[in-house]
């Protein structure tokens, strides 16, 4: 792992080097290796020797430690000092290290930091602000000292455990060749690509390591050493597991929380320790542990050599997972999975680079400064959907010459009569949340029906398709996926209309598979959506691409229903529109931002829940991040038993928790684990559609796998791709829960159960299983003890909850969740009430910056920098037969995403 800190006073720098970076300040006098200054600057500045903290200091200073003049022009008093780029092992690394005191293993470690270091150099930039040009100039030139240290922070009641860790604090110095002065360095793109160097450390260390004979095992994004036990790593994790479970029970998942709780939960050291005591320490431990010949782990093994594996391959992996999800992906962060995925593997980094920049398939461009790049494939996936899109203009009569009386006035009317009127095949109505898209809706098709064409309705999830709009009346709803893969809905389409409800959650190759079957049976599609809420999982925000690149016209209505107080509904007005701050500062006038500490916030939160639970009110509550959900409902839960709102006692369960792998990461051993259960989607060597099965073993290139009949298998990875993985985890339940399904399936007697259905318990039998009821009380259903895909149904991202209405919305944005947080994340939230909206955060300028980010992901048609690129291919797509009047040729047909949208 790589951790990146800065400095941002000359106090805080000295205070840094006093405090964790000097040898006096660490456990054993002889535990660090003598700190010394690196990079082409100490050449420059003539720097030779240890690092000193007269030194040290006079660098902070800004002050040259030999001549005494000033390093660069400016020595402002808010200057960044530096930063601190720590480099950290894997627990195993550290261990081996700890109990053996290997050069090797240190001269493997220190080559593996240098070495990024000197890449991390070699990125270098400074700002240019000479003569009105404001731009960053390449430099190429550092300086850092580098600081070993070899164990972690205490947990009270323990002696330190071993982690082999360097910090390079990097001084905010550079050269400027062309300027011919020192200057700031800018940091900014380093830190930004931070996790690309993390990779190149990763996969140069545990190099190293294989070279002087030691195996290794990959592990999701890192690697340890094959000998040395997940119990052993365990054992000496003792911070990080202490750190782990108040991040738990606080629902914090990023770095900078992560960090901030660290700092509050630090021991002191005790300086009166060496080196020789502390290994004793750490060898009674591992006896204790049961582990008292320990030594043959520690040993090096060369009877697990790597395997020999060609650098295209696991460049094919890294494009494979990237652009599943994503059309355009900067460069380093494909290298970055690509050097994940070469861990372990005979493969130089060099080749990797080399490989990559070979790549005949990828198309490179720039936006905002950064390297990016997409594939041909993709583009040619938004050309045809752009191309069939525009190819539809004209092509129908319109449904009525002369318009029909229409029940619907203003915005809401003329939606209507564009869609009775309009000649083209594809119409898109937006409409922003609440603004009354299904009132429109069920009036549009009323009057379609009645010319006697035929208007098949769907929508992408199950729950908006089978829960929401059948529940608005139209009871033949079904989901895009169903309509894709289903051939007697196919031809029912003929001539007549299909209607899409939440069309911005559409990916590319749905939408692309739309127009092709719409095209085919010569019908029309209606794509109802919003472009500024969610998008799809899969690959490409394919409804504003039709918007902005097919030039397909988009009739808007923007008066909001739903909203019954002014003040709320001005804000989610300005939300709509895309003016996030004006709303956002309307919220915070009304009081519904309220800021308080992060450990107030769920009990607050709580205080509100029961309070309009109270008043007879429906609540939602919404969390951008799943771990910050998880803490909610607990205090929820917890709330709502001393209320006696929730009978009986805890009952344990077993619920499944997606993974959510790409299909290039499900034919990969690292991302399994045993315990771990595999749902099949489809017939596979043998294993029946819908089978549920156990990982018992893993292994390089297969899976031991067992059913309910403990009936046990080998399952090549090759083959887990009909598969969705699963992690099993106990969930405790009452009578009077509220539960969510999490996948679409059938109770005991059969019926239907959709993905984001809402349930509440009525019994619980630990045998049979659950009895269960729709919130409105009119169905029952019985779930068995196995059922396994439910949830908590208290608290919900912003995604599970759009197309979710309730009295009030309660939304806990803490700065722990700010990496989840964008603009359509903020107004999918905030839209969901109809009388009030409470946010509650630590951090509330920190969060209005957050959510001024649109959170879209760019398609590849949308680049200025593809266009000459696009109207070649363009041109060449047009001359293939049959395109684009009729659709494409057979052969050239995607096959449908049905993983995405169950049907």
């Amino acid at each position: 792992m790589i951790r990146m800190i800065q400095s941002k006073t000359k106090k805080q720098a000295k205070s840094y080097y006093t405090n964790s970076l000097q040898k006096a300040d660490y456990y054993a006098r002889d535990e660090l290796i003598t700190a010394c200054f690196h990079g082409k600057m100490t050449t420059r500045l003539g720097i030779t020797g240890s690092v000193t903290k007269d030194m040290f200091h006079l660098f902070c200073e800004n002050i040259h430690p030999y001549t005494g003049t000033p390093l660069t022009p400016r020595s402002a008093q808010n200057r960044t000092v530096g930063y601190d780029i720590n480099f950290h092992c894997p627990k195993s690394v550290s261990v081996l290290y700890a109990l053996t005191g290997n050069k090797d293993v240190m001269l493997a470690f220190r080559e593996a930091v240098n070495d990024t270091m000197q890449d991390i150099e070699q990125d270098s930039q400074t700002r240019v602000r000479r003569g009105g040009v404001a731009a960053d100039r390449d430099t190429g030139e550092l300086l850092w000292a580098d600081f070993v240290h070899l164990t972690a922070r205490p947990v009270k009641g323990f002696a330190p455990d071993p982690h082999l860790h360097a910090h390079c604090y990097t001084f905010n110095l550079t050269w400027d060749a062309a300027e011919h002065r020192m200057k700031a360095a800018k940091f900014k793109n380093i830190k930004r690509d931070m996790p690309y160097y993390q990779a190149l450390f990763h996969k140069r260390l545990s190099d190293n390591l294989q070279q002087i004979g030691f195996g290794i095992r990959r592990t999701k994004t890192s690697f340890e050493i094959a000998t040395i036990p997940d119990t052993v790593i365990q054992l000496f994790s003792k911070r990080t597991e202490a750190i782990g479970r108040m991040a738990k029970e606080q629902g914090i998942t990023d770095a900078k929380g992560l960090d901030a709780l660290g700092a509050k939960t630090r021991n002191r050291k005790n300086t009166n320790l060496t080196i020789e005591a502390l290994q004793a320490i750490w060898a009674g431990q591992m006896q204790a542990a049961g582990f008292g010949h320990y030594d043959t782990m520690l040993l090096p093994d060369n009877t697990n050599p790597a395997p020999l594996s060609g650098a295209q391959a696991v460049i094919d992996y890294a494009l494979s997972h990237c652009f599943e999800r994503a059309s355009v992906i900067p460069e380093r962060r494909v290298l970055q999975t690509a050097l994940q995925q070469a861990i372990g593997k005979n493969i130089d980094t060099d080749k990797i680079q080399n490989a990559f920049q070979a790549q005949a398939s990828l198309l490179r461009f720039t936006e905002y400064e950064v390297p990016v790049c997409s594939t041909k494939a993709v583009l040619q996936e938004e050309l045809y959907m752009v191309e069939l899109a525009k190819a539809g203009r004209g092509m129908h009569d319109p449904f009525y010459h002369t318009q029909p009386p229409i029940s619907l006035e203003g915005e809401q009317g003329n939606a209507v009569q564009y869609i009775l009127s309009s000649s083209n095949r594809v119409m898109i109505i937006r409409g922003g949340a609440g603004t009354g898209k299904t009132t429109l809706m069920t009036e549009a098709i009323r009057l379609i029906r009645a010319t006697g064409q035929h208007v098949t309705v769907v929508a992408p999830t199950a729950e908006a398709a089978r829960g929401v709009l059948r529940n608005e009346g139209f009871t033949d709803a079904q989901t895009v996926a169903m309509l894709l893969t289903d051939k007697a809905m196919q031809d029912a389409t003929a001539n007549g209309v299909v209607w899409v409800d939440e069309a911005g959650l559409l990916g590319n190759s749905d939408m692309l598979a739309l127009l092709q079957l719409v095209t085919r049976t010569n019908a029309r599609l209606i794509l109802g959506g919003d472009t500024r809420q969610h998008s799809s999982v899969a690959r490409g925000d394919a409804l504003r691409i039709l918007q902005k690149i097919a030039h397909i016209p988009a009739v808007s209505v923007n008066r909001i229903y739903r909203q019954q107080h002014e003040d709320y509904k001005k804000a989610v007005t300005h939300l709509a529109q895309g003016d996030t701050k004006t709303g956002f500062e309307l919220l915070d006038k009304a009081g519904a931002i309220k800021s308080m500490a992060a450990e107030c916030i769920n009990q607050a939160l709580v205080d509100d829940y029961l309070q309009a639970l109270k008043r007879g009110k429906t609540a939602l509550v919404i969390s951008p991040t799943h771990a910050q959900g998880e803490a909610v409902t607990q205090a929820i839960r917890q709330a709502l038993k001393d209320k006696g709102m929730l009978h009986n006692t805890d009952t344990v369960f077993t619920r499944y928790k997606a993974l959510h792998l790409t299909e290039a990461e499900k034919t990969e051993a690292n991302h399994y684990q045993t315990g771990y259960v595999l749902q099949f989607n489809q017939h596979v060597q043998g294993i029946k559609r819908g089978s549920r099965w156990i990982v018992k073993a893993v292994y390089p290139y297969e899976l031991i796998i067992s059913d309910d009949t403990s009936m046990e298998r080998a399952l090549p990875l090759t083959a887990t791709k009909a598969a969705d993985v699963f992690e099993a985890m106990p969930i405790l339940l009452m009578v009077g829960d509220r539960i969510r399904i999490t996948r679409n399936a059938f109770d005991t007697q059969k019926r239907k159960l959709n993905n984001g259905q809402q349930l509440i318990v009525s019994a619980i039998c630990p045998i049979n299983g659950l009895t269960v009821q729709s919130k409105a009380g009119d169905a029952t259903y019985c779930l068995p003890v196995n059922f396994g895909h439910i949830a908590h149904a208290y608290c919900m991202t912003s995604h599970a909850s759009q197309g979710a209405t309730a009295d009030e919305v309660l939304i806990v944005q803490p700065a722990a969740t700010f990496n989840a947080a964008n603009a359509k994340q903020f107004y999918v939230s905030v839209s969901r009430g109809r009388y009030q909206a409470i946010i509650y955060t630590d951090d509330k300028v920190g969060l209005l910056q957050r959510v001024m980010q649109d959170g879209d992901r760019q398609g590849v048609t949308e680049s200025e920098a593809m266009r000459c690129h696009q109207l070649h291919l363009a041109i060449h797509l047009r001359s293939i037969d049959s395109y684009p009047n009729t659709g494409l040729q057979q052969q050239d047909t995607p096959t449908p995403t049905g993983a995405n949208y169950a049907p």
